[in-house]
């Protein structure tokens, strides 16, 4: 078995490395999420976006997710020329579903928020939130480094290679999370606070995303978590020939070979299907006990 990290412990929450995979259920607040799963539909009113966010997150706690993170901007923006979501609007749509989760779910699930907004990301953490998931890994907000490490919750920090010069997949993302954990270090985040995410999808195109997963196990040189989200992505359409919400079999074979190649948290749709998969993979890999 490889060295791991050791537990990241914070606010009564502790993710002990190693010993199993953990699972991230998604839960989207968006009317446009590139999934097909966004909750806020044009038309519905903000309780029942609140109420059918809460009842999602419950079946995923149910099925086995200890993490939910709540999203309010939809990457399809990004990819078809749409202007980024403003915080004010972000804000809006994802606040009342943290304060909501928070006091809907069981204490020991953590709330992650996904956004690259300091002061939509402080405003979540007053909610409720006590894990960070920035996918421009603290490069687009100068002020989401010092908040972090004010608040002293961790914070995973993705690859985006959009916009970046290019040479090879694996050295692009292995040079690109080194920054990213060099901008947190500076900024008084804990080396312990770190997880690290290649950011499938962001900027790795077509089957450069097959050759990070297949290489998956030279990320763990940086030292740090792996959480990887390949859950209905383009790569598996590409394969597959299959729309975005006909993709669990494709996911399950991704979710099952990044747990075999050192990830360590995936972040998932189908957290049902995706559970079970990782409960056996993990018994595969870092072995079984009956209980």
């Amino acid at each position: 078995m490889p060295d791991y990290p050791s537990p990241t412990i914070w606010r009564g929450h502790s993710l002990d490395w190693g010993s199993r995979t953990y699972i991230m259920g998604i839960v989207n607040v968006t009317p446009d999420s590139f999934s097909r799963d966004g909750l806020a539909a044009e038309d519905a009113t903000r309780e029942q976006v609140v109420a059918a966010a809460v009842a999602q997150a419950r079946r995923m706690v149910a099925d086995g997710a200890q993490m939910i993170d709540v999203g309010g901007e939809s990457t399809r923006p990004a990819t078809a020329g749409q202007p980024p979501l403003s915080p004010e609007v972000e804000r809006e749509r994802v606040l009342p579903v943290v304060s909501a989760l928070a006091a809907a779910l069981p204490p020991e699930v953590v709330i992650s928020i996904d956004s690259y907004h300091a002061s939509t990301v402080a405003a979540a953490l007053d909610a409720g939130a006590s894990l960070i998931n920035d996918v421009w890994g603290l490069r687009a907000d100068p002020e989401m480094g010092p908040l972090v490490a004010e608040r002293g919750v961790p914070i995973v920090l993705m690859c985006n290679l959009r916009g970046e010069p290019r040479r090879e997949p694996v050295a692009d993302v292995l040079r690109m999370l080194a920054r990213g954990m060099e901008l947190a270090l500076s900024a008084g985040i804990p080396e312990d606070r770190i997880i690290l995410d290649p950011g499938f999808g962001f900027g790795l195109v077509g089957a450069e995303n097959l050759v990070v997963l297949r290489r998956l196990r030279e990320l763990r040189a940086l030292g740090r978590p792996l959480l990887v989200g390949t859950s209905r992505k383009a790569h598996i359409g590409m394969v597959l020939g299959t729309a975005e919400d006909d993709r669990v079999e494709g996911t399950a074979a991704t979710v099952a070979l990044s747990i075999a190649n050192g990830a360590d948290i995936v972040r998932v749709h189908d957290v049902r299907q995706m559970a079970r998969v990782a409960r056996m993979a993990d018994a595969v890999v870092r072995g079984w006990q009956e209980t």
